[in-house]
């Protein structure tokens, strides 16, 4: 194994463990704020849709064409939604 595919391999993994992890905790928070349902009900769905949010992202990590795009993309996402989820609070205008 050359060092190019080593490290491909290990930012793979990296995105998939880690990167998913975070996507799937501020999907989780995103749910729970903005689903239209009680709120027991919005922070049930989402905790059990962050599961399928996890996988997702797994399969995203060794199915892109690159470990740069593996990496970025849930990046993205989870500052994508963390900011949605957690900014409107600050400001007052969570639902």
């Amino acid at each position: 194994m050359t060092a190019q595919t080593a490290i491909s391999v290990t930012a793979r993994i990296l995105s998939a463990v880690v990167g998913g992890y975070a996507l799937a905790y501020t999907a989780t928070a995103f749910l729970s704020v903005y689903l239209p349902l009680s709120r027991p009900d919005r922070v049930s769905f989402a905790s059990l849709a962050c599961f399928i949010v996890w996988v997702a992202a797994i399969i995203y990590a060794f199915a892109a064409r690159s470990p740069w795009r593996a990496v970025c993309v849930p990046v993205a996402l989870s500052v994508v939604l963390g900011l949605a989820a957690f900014l409107p609070g600050g400001f007052g205008g969570r639902p």
